[in-house]
Formats: C-alpha cells, sequence, structure tokens
C-alpha cells in the first residue's frame, strides 16, 4: 500500500467517529425537540377534559332543576255546597217565615261552588195591617290555587270584603256591627234600619266564614198598613240561628258535623292546583230589605 493511499484511510477514520457523533448529536436535539410537542398535546388534552367536565356540571344542574317539585297548595277543606233552601231548618222557616212559601233557589251556573235560596211572608192581620218578612240564605265556596292561595284564606278576603259591603248599605240607619260566637270560623252581625214608603225594615245580616265557604244571612221584617215594627233584637237572633244552622249544613254536606268552631279537615297537599273559584264582583245577595210588591 502506498504511503497516499494509507494518509487518505487515516483521515477517513479520524472524520467517521466526528461524524458519528454529528449524528448522536442529531437525535438528541431532535428527541429533545419532541418532548415539548408531547407535552403540548397532553396539555391540549387535559384542557379538553376540563371543558368535558363544565359541560357536563352544567346538564347536571340544568335537570336538577327540572327535577325540582312544583309549588303545591293547601287543598280546600269542603268541596261541595248543600242544597241551599234545605240548609234551614223547617221549625227555623216556620218561626222566621210563618206565611211563607217554599224557598226560591236563586240561579246559579255552578252550584258546586255559589248557591242561594228565599222566602218570603207577609201575615195580613185585616185592619190592624200586616207583618212582613224576608229571608235570605248565600253561599260562597273557595277552591285552593297554587297562584291565588288556600280557599280558606281566599274566603276569608271575601268575608272581609262581604262585610265592609254591607257596612255601607245605601240608606241605612243606625247601623251596629256586633261579632258572632259558635257560627264557623268567623261572623259578624251587622243591623240597620231602612225607612221606605212601606215602613220602616229592620234589617239582620250575618255574614259567616266557615273553611273555604262564606255563608251570607239576611233578615229583614216590617210593620206594613199600621202594624207595629218588629223588635230588632228579636229578628237579630232569628238571623243569628238561621246563620247557625246554615253553617252546620255546610259542613254535614261534606262529612263533617257541628255548627260552631269549623271540624272540616283539609286534604294533603297537592302538587297540582285546583281550579279557583272567582269571588262575584258584587255580593251574592243583596243587603238591602225586600220589600212586598205592595201594601195590604
Amino acid at each position: 500500500m502506498s504511503e497516499g493511499t494509507m494518509q487518505l484511510r487515516a483521515q477517513r477514520d479520524q472524520r467517521d467517529p466526528q461524524a458519528k457523533r454529528a449524528k448522536r448529536l442529531t437525535r438528541v436535539l431532535v428527541g429533545a425537540a419532541a418532548v415539548p410537542v408531547m407535552l403540548v398535546a397532553a396539555g391540549c388534552s387535559s384542557d379538553s377534559g376540563s371543558e368535558d367536565g363544565k359541560d357536563k356540571a352544567a346538564e347536571e344542574s340544568a335537570a336538577s332543576r327540572s327535577a325540582s317539585p312544583s309549588p303545591t297548595v293547601q287543598a280546600a277543606a269542603f268541596r261541595k255546597l248543600p242544597e241551599p233552601c234545605s240548609v234551614v231548618t223547617k221549625k227555623t222557616l216556620e218561626d222566621l217565615v210563618p206565611k211563607g212559601d217554599s224557598g226560591k233557589e236563586g240561579a246559579s251556573n255552578d252550584t258546586a261552588s255559589r248557591a242561594s235560596c228565599s222566602w218570603d211572608s207577609l201575615d195580613d192581620n185585616g185592619v190592624k195591617g200586616s207583618q212582613f218578612r224576608w229571608l235570605s240564605v248565600s253561599m260562597l265556596r273557595f277552591e285552593s290555587d297554587v297562584t291565588r292561595g288556600a280557599g280558606d284564606k281566599l274566603a276569608g278576603d271575601y268575608y272581609q270584603k262581604q262585610l265592609k259591603d254591607v257596612q255601607s248599605a245605601e240608606g241605612a240607619k243606625s247601623l251596629k256591627t256586633t261579632p258572632v260566637s259558635g257560627t264557623g270560623d268567623e261572623a259578624s252581625l251587622v243591623r240597620y234600619d231602612l225607612k221606605k214608603k212601606e215602613g220602616t225594615f229592620k234589617q239582620q245580616t250575618v255574614v259567616a266564614r266557615v273553611e273555604n265557604v262564606v255563608v251570607t244571612v239576611d233578615f229583614n221584617g216590617a210593620g206594613l198598613a199600621g202594624d207595629k215594627t218588629p223588635d230588632a233584637d228579636d229578628l237579630a237572633k232569628d238571623a243569628q240561628k238561621a246563620a247557625k244552622e246554615a253553617v252546620a249544613a255546610v259542613t254535614k254536606a261534606n262529612g263533617t258535623t257541628g255548627g260552631g268552631t269549623s271540624s272540616g279537615k283539609p286534604a294533603p297537599s297537592e302538587s297540582s292546583s285546583e281550579s279557583s273559584s272567582e269571588a262575584p264582583s258584587k255580593s251574592p245577595s243583596k243587603s238591602s230589605s225586600k220589600a212586598p210588591a205592595k201594601d195590604s
């Protein structure tokens, strides 16, 4: 082997280790560059999982809200009204309207929510004149409603309104209001005089509430054609007696008894609302005295 050839081979041997080191360095650098790429990829994967978690939490929250129970209200205690012309006993009717015919039932498109009946009597005493009496019983029942409230509360609000309407009767003289005990959950007697061309009428009105029902009893009397004016205290006692019987009839019609503080127990709470009975714009029975068609 010539000297030139040996020199070239030695030079190649010297370059080869440098080439090998360069190749190894290149591989290390490439590997090092790949690490951040993997970290970035891992970071992206982690962020994606976090977003998925937020979406899942939001969905669970929405599901929880949708599963929340709907508003409830205590069901009304009384679900029906008695036959209006039978709420006062026959004996009481004989005492209050002795010459009266059978009761006249008022018109109603929903007798389970509102009902009324009236009686009138004209006891002719010949030349001494005559005694006139008029009795009316009306009932209004309220249903519970989730937007308006429980039936007994609605009835309580109407009781107050009805009482104010009676107290503001046009032409009332010597008006007096007193509480009445032993008749439903709350009751009041409003009494006053009304002077008409036929005579002086002694008006007695009892407004009572028992649970979710309001009962209004109107009773008035007058001495006509020269007969004496009836005693207002006696009429007041009669009106209260009729009111107590009417309240007892309401509780009895719904499976309970008693005419004092109500014994009806409301049914368990319901998740859905019941239909509500709207209070009329005016009192279901007029508080003004009814006069006979003509004098005798």
